[in-house]
């Protein structure tokens, strides 16, 4: 191995996908260093804190290492307890609130720079998640401090006059939670109606909130400005102005694309500007540059989950080690 490698695997994320990658590296002896720019499982801790998995506690596990939830479906708090257990539990090496700022390759190195300082790498998984790239609006007013872009709880919208924009399981879990906790709602969806992929149990209960006007929606619809108190809808014949106190874009997120084309990662000429790699390695058109987790399916982002990527980092790492040159495992 070249003697400048200090890592046979530099992971980059320490979310679920992440940190199995590190129990694989660690099962074969790899010297592996596992880096992430928040905290552990960074995108899970954002997520809404009375969130419930769709997953039964099982799905998620990684490591071996048992998930016992107090309901058949576990729930964030649950979850980060879990994630934390693991890390401890396989003593992983993890680095946390250190940014990658560039990730380079040369003679057969990669050499990844953070805040912190410079890692060089025979190999490298980015194990990104998507939750800190949300689709923005593009609308006038889109700055101001009520237009929040991620959901956390109902409490503080109590009594405020709402538009939530959007039509998945994102926006109608907010817009139902906020109008069970006394919040005023208005939808506002391009689409003519609500979205087919929100949950089967859910989508009776929004649309028939929005039938009998407890909640109001404008299909095929968009915001047009947002002011300090107002907002302007344009919807089908009309621009209505409406009095508002937050807005909550749950528009969905993407993955870091320019960051992986600054790796050099290539991508197929489709619709949901799919990342290349190998099916069975999980290997990147750049050598030794794996993908793992949610950013293979590209903009199709509900594609990949915990529990069926889970296998990514068994297949990296079965790859990884047929790849190493001699010296370059650790046993």
């Amino acid at each position: 191995m070249n003697s400048s490698a200090e890592y046979d695997l530099i992971i980059i994320g320490a979310g679920p996908i992440g940190l199995a990658c590190g129990i694989e590296a660690k099962k074969t002896g790899l010297r592996y260093l596992i880096i992430e720019k928040g905290c552990l499982v960074n995108s899970l801790y954002h997520y809404p804190l009375n969130m419930t998995f769709f997953s039964t506690s099982d799905r998620l596990e990684i490591g071996g290492v048992p998930f016992i939830s107090h309901g058949t479906k576990p729930n964030r708090a649950e979850a980060l307890e879990y994630y934390r257990r693991v890390c401890l539990s396989w003593d992983l090496n993890v680095r946390l609130y250190e940014k990658v700022i560039s990730l380079e390759s040369s003679s057969g190195i990669h050499s990844v720079k953070t805040s912190e300082g410079l890692y060089n790498g025979y190999a490298v998984i980015l194990a990104l998640g998507f939750y800190d790239l949300p689709y923005l609006l593009h609308v006038e007013g889109e700055h101001l401090p009520k237009v929040k872009h991620y959901y956390d709880e109902p409490h503080p919208y109590f009594g405020q006059n709402i538009v939530v924009v959007g039509a998945s399981n994102s926006a109608v879990d907010v817009a139902l939670e906020t109008f069970r906790k006394g919040a005023s709602i208005t939808m506002v969806i391009r689409e003519p109606a609500i979205s087919e992929t929100v949950k089967y149990w859910v989508k009776p209960d929004i649309e028939n909130r929005i039938k009998e006007g407890s909640i109001k929606a404008y299909f095929n619809s968009e915001l047009i400005r947002i002011g300090e108190k107002t907002v302007e809808i344009k919807t089908p014949g009309e621009t209505v102005v409406l009095p508002n106190d937050f807005v909550l874009a749950m528009t969905g997120y993407q993955p870091p694309f320019e960051f992986m084309e600054q790796c050099g990662i290539k991508f197929r000429d489709d619709e949901f500007h799919t990342p290349v790699y190998n099916v069975d390695t999980m290997e990147s058109n750049v050598s030794n540059l794996y993908l793992a987790g949610v950013m293979c399916g590209g903009l199709k982002t509900n594609k990949w989950f915990i529990e069926n990527s889970r296998v990514h980092a068994t297949q990296i790492i079965k790859a990884l080690i047929t790849k190493m040159p001699p010296g370059g495992q650790r046993h």
